[in-house]
């Protein structure tokens, strides 16, 4: 159980698979949340449904039970398949889930920031989390990685062998516990280490 008090989200997507990915991603965004998976909107009535300081819902829930959402849209992200989906659903934010992950994160990170204010609303992230773990040499290679270099680029850019940006590399992620490049870009952008426009 997570401690009371913990913002939550909601996600309400009858698409099983998709809300499970979607979760993942947003506890690496904003690892102060809960976040919790609704396959319909009769459970998340059933589940405290203010509770909630947002709501991840797909288009056909969204437009089934406009009336609730609409009062409230601040708090609303509707998930689409496609960009150019919004159409009906203009008043509201939306993102769209059909993307690269890559893409995906960094959508999430700049609809964070933007309803947000760099963080300023939200909690303060767990004391771990705002540690400074990583050497600066480590963190000059990850914002690199992060904007799209590869280990030679980097290598170049930094005037370092080869062996030794892998080495780097090896040894952030260990650090961090991070197993892909999308989590690292999550950490670069929440830490400030590397601005979101550059990745």
């Amino acid at each position: 159980m997570m401690p009371q008090g913990r913002p939550k989200i909601a996600i309400i997507d009858p698409n099983t698979l998709a809300t499970l990915g979607l979760k993942q991603i947003l506890q690496n965004v904003m690892p102060i949340m809960t976040v919790d998976i609704f396959g319909s909107f009769s459970e998340l009535e059933a589940n405290n449904a203010d509770s909630y300081v947002h709501y991840f819902v797909s288009m056909d829930v969204v437009l089934q039970e406009r009336h609730f959402f609409q009062e409230r849209r601040r708090k609303t992200i509707v998930l689409t398949l496609q960009l150019n989906d919004t159409s009906q659903l203009a008043e509201f934010h939306s993102l769209c889930i059909n993307q690269p992950e890559q893409q995906l994160i960094r959508q999430l990170l700049m609809l964070e920031q933007h309803a947000h204010g760099d963080g300023k609303n939200l909690p303060p992230m767990p004391k771990i989390l705002q540690q400074k773990i990583l050497s600066d040499r480590e963190i000059e290679v990850m914002s690199l990685i992060v904007q799209g270099y590869i280990n030679k680029e980097i290598a170049d850019k930094l005037n370092i062998g080869l062996a030794t940006v892998i080495t780097h590399r090896k040894n952030i992620m260990d650090k961090l516990g991070m197993k892909s490049v999308s989590a690292l870009t999550i950490y670069a952008v929440m830490h400030g280490y590397v601005d979101i426009n550059n990745i």
